[in-house]
């Protein structure tokens, strides 16, 4: 119905411009409307120069409709003659125009009859052809799964044996939806022909009984185990046939019993015979994710096995670790991790920079949460195959690791014993924690700080790696940069520009080795995705005095502690923008001790459980505090001084900037 009403639709415009209604079109300007046209005033109507490399698709559509038009009105008698006829003619002239890419071998065959299936040898007594998909090869159409319709789930199985391979993108996969599709998918399988997935744990819904059985069946699976972010909402299958008629399924189906059967699910099937160039488009995106880092190949090991079934437990909102009550994992699970396509350009662009030049102390700047640290370990983890004369053993070389936090220093062991795959890897030197191998060491300035210069010798470490480098510039770490002589040195930073205006890049050169900053790693959706809302609270600062980059803490502190007004601003549009605030895992980042402290006692007094923390919070009480935060007994932390920098804390939702700041803000 909806293609004669196009049809119709055109045909009108065709005729009768005229009397076509106000409106947006896009088509080729006809005669009839030129004509039209003319007699009307310029400003009535908009043209646009027609575009030479849109020109073939725009034309040829244009003439598809009117060939379709004029078939479909030739007289009833002789009708399909006819038809062939008069396209021969239109196939002569384009032979006439284009005679090295059209011949007469183009011409239809008077018999009219379609070409169905090409066999490599004769079917044996008995077999039967191969079966066809229960849509013609060359239509599109949308399935809804409705009672007089073939459902979705129909519709795959008949896809399947046809074809040639198999690429799935599908969010998560049931064991009810995979079974549904065994019968064909283990014939298909056992012929040799390729099937890839991707997948996710989204959710923790997908089961990994029906990836096991993939994998048993030769199947090619990866998995994206990010449970920070949610990165494939997608459920589409492509079926390629090298006859060229291959087809695909895009819509909201995911592989589960329901989606495929009788739930209110939309998708529409699309043929290459009728729509090549979104064919070819899902063609080259899936071809993208299949090789980006994010998409881990997935073979069933025991190891894997464990490792799946722990982040699916974790997206399900469930710790078995804690849940088991010890806090930490007792046998350390292990995944095939990759770094991401943008993390292997940054290691490449590392490895030139010592190779090509022989620059060997190198600054990384990298967007917060793009993975600094896991970019260094990937690092360590390649310079015996990328650098075997300098880095000769396969053990990582004496490593020293600067951070300025506890937290940061726990991640970023942990970080280096997943990718090293080595869980005895590493040392803290950091709260009174003391190394006693001193060979791979992960130590705070602080705890540096209190050391003589001479218990550590100059070169005693080869590779040196400083977190947030941009702080290289106070005399607690330039104090330890000026001493060692590594033969490595790293730096990682997201905002290397100081506001004091001191400089870091004098240790690397006046170089950056690598850039990735945060505007570039938000266009290419390496970072979660955000609503950044700006309220006016009609605060006065001009009175404030302005110093070294920012107004006096003690002048604003003064401001805003006690402001009874501006909280209740604040609470207002919390309610306003959250869907729900006693429900949100949320930091609020403060002036001062007072101001902190004070925000937290306004929101406690209007229901919401809140606490305060500062630098000198004792670090047990920050990590209670951070483990009440995530499993909702708290709904938000006011922090001075901390969670600045690079701090992984999967759970927050909400971020209240309840003070000044220069970061970086939409724009």
């Amino acid at each position: 119905m909806f293609v004669q009403e196009v049809r119709q639709a055109f045909q009108g415009i065709r005729t009768n411009a005229g009397a076509s209604p106000p409106g947006l079109y896009d088509h080729p300007l006809s005669e009839a409307e030129h004509q039209s046209l003319a007699s009307q005033l310029a400003s009535l109507h908009q043209l646009e120069p027609l575009d030479p490399a849109e020109a073939p698709q725009r034309l040829a559509r244009y003439l598809r409709q009117l060939s379709e038009i004029a078939l479909a009105a030739l007289p009833e008698a002789q009708r399909q003659q006819q038809q062939l006829a008069l396209v021969n003619r239109i196939v002569a002239v384009l032979q006439e125009q284009a005679p090295k890419t059209i011949s007469s071998g183009d011409r239809l065959h008077p018999s009219a009859r379609l070409l169905q299936e090409l066999r490599a040898a004769p079917l044996l007594p008995g077999q039967e052809a191969i079966t066809r998909p229960l849509i013609p090869l060359a239509d599109g159409t949308l399935l809804i799964n409705a009672p007089s319709e073939p459902s979705v789930g129909l519709a795959l199985q008949a896809e399947v044996p046809s074809a040639d391979r198999i690429d799935l993108l599908c969010a998560f996969i049931k064991w009810s939806g995979l079974r549904l599709l065994q019968p064909v998918l283990k014939q298909y399988l056992a012929a040799g022909r390729p099937l890839r997935v991707l997948t996710t744990v989204y959710l923790g819904a997908t089961d990994r009984r029906a990836l096991d059985w993939l994998v048993e069946h030769k199947a090619q699976v990866r998995v994206s185990t990010e449970t920070r972010r949610t990165r494939l909402h997608a459920k589409a299958w492509l079926f390629h046939r090298a006859s060229g008629s291959s087809t695909a399924y895009i819509g909201s189906s995911n592989l589960s019993a329901p989606a495929l059967l009788d739930g209110l699910e939309w998708n529409v099937r699309l043929a290459a015979l009728e729509t090549p160039a979104m064919l070819r488009k899902f063609e080259g995106t899936f071809e993208a994710y299949w090789e980006e880092g994010e998409f881990e190949p997935y073979a069933a090991t025991p190891e894997q096995r464990d490792r799946l079934d722990h982040q699916l437990s974790l997206a399900r909102g469930v710790d078995p670790a804690a849940a088991g009550g010890s806090g930490a994992a007792t046998t350390p699970v292990w995944f095939d991790l990759r770094p991401y396509a943008y993390q292997r350009e940054m290691l490449d662009a590392l490895a030139a920079e010592r190779s090509l030049h022989q620059h060997w102390h190198n600054l990384v700047v990298a967007a917060t949460g793009t993975g600094k640290t896991v970019l260094a370990a990937f690092d360590v983890a390649r310079l015996h195959a990328d650098f075997p004369e300098q880095f000769p053993s396969l053990e990582p070389p004496p490593l020293l690791l600067i951070a300025h936090r506890k937290e940061i220093l726990l991640q970023a062991l942990a970080t280096f014993r997943q990718v090293l795959r080595d869980p005895s890897f590493g040392e803290l030197y950091v709260d009174g924690e003391m190394p006693s191998q001193w060979r791979h060491v992960f130590a705070s300035v602080q705890s540096l700080t209190n050391r003589s210069l001479a218990e550590i010798p100059s070169e005693r470490f080869k590779v040196v790696i400083v977190d947030e480098f941009h702080h290289a510039a106070a005399s607690s770490y330039r104090r330890w940069l000026d001493h060692l002589r590594p033969q490595l040195l790293l730096g990682l930073t997201a905002t290397p520009e100081r506001a004091d205006g001191l400089d870091i890049l004098h240790w690397f050169g006046g170089r950056i080795a690598s850039e990735l900053r945060l505007w570039s790693a938000l266009d290419q959706g390496l970072l979660a995705p955000f609503h950044y809302f700006a309220v006016a609270d009609a605060t006065d600062l001009s009175a404030l005095e302005w110093r070294r980059g920012g107004y006096v803490p003690a002048q604003l502190s003064a401001v805003y502690t006690g402001d009874h007004r501006r909280v209740d601003l604040i609470l207002s549009e919390l309610h306003i923008t959250v869907a729900d605030p006693a429900r949100m895992r949320a930091l609020g980042f403060c002036v001062s001790v007072e101001h902190a402290h004070f925000m937290a006692e306004r929101f406690s007094a209007r229901g919401l459980r809140a606490e305060a923390l500062d630098a000198s919070t004792p670090a047990d009480l920050r990590q209670a505090a951070l483990r009440r935060l995530q499993i909702g007994e708290l709904q938000i932390l006011f922090a001075v001084d901390l969670f600045n920098e690079g701090l992984d804390i999967p759970a927050i939702d909400t971020v209240l900037l309840l003070r000044p700041t220069e970061s970086a803000t939409p724009r």
